[in-house]
């Protein structure tokens, strides 16, 4: 990793430190890489790897439904709530006993 993305990764990981959306762990049996994303704004979006845990995990009997079905289902209704699309990413809070498959490594 160059060493200024590598400082621009550190930043921001020590962000989410700072706001409480990730926590240091010791050890873990599992750790993902991280893929540093260099957005169109200068700034960093820290994406984990997760393909190996994903393999490791069984598969959902009920997948999520289509964008469309979704729209569909809404009809009829005055009031819609939504999540904030801009840091939906960090407001669905892991489980407990989900939280160590969850492990990166940092530079």
């Amino acid at each position: 990793m160059k060493p200024k993305v590598a400082l621009m990764v550190k930043e921001e990981v020590i962000k989410l430190l700072q706001v409480g959306f990730i926590k240091p762990v010791d050890y873990s049996q599992w750790v993902s890489n991280i893929v540093p994303v260099l957005k169109k704004n200068g700034k960093i979006r820290i994406c984990i790897d997760f393909r190996d845990i994903n393999k490791a995990c069984p598969k959902d009997d009920f997948p999520l439904p289509s964008i469309d079905v979704i729209v569909d289902a809404t009809a009829g209704f005055e009031l819609l709530s939504l999540m904030d699309g801009f840091s939906g990413y960090n407001q669905i809070k892991i489980s407990e006993q989900d939280q160590a498959k969850t492990t990166f490594i940092t530079p």
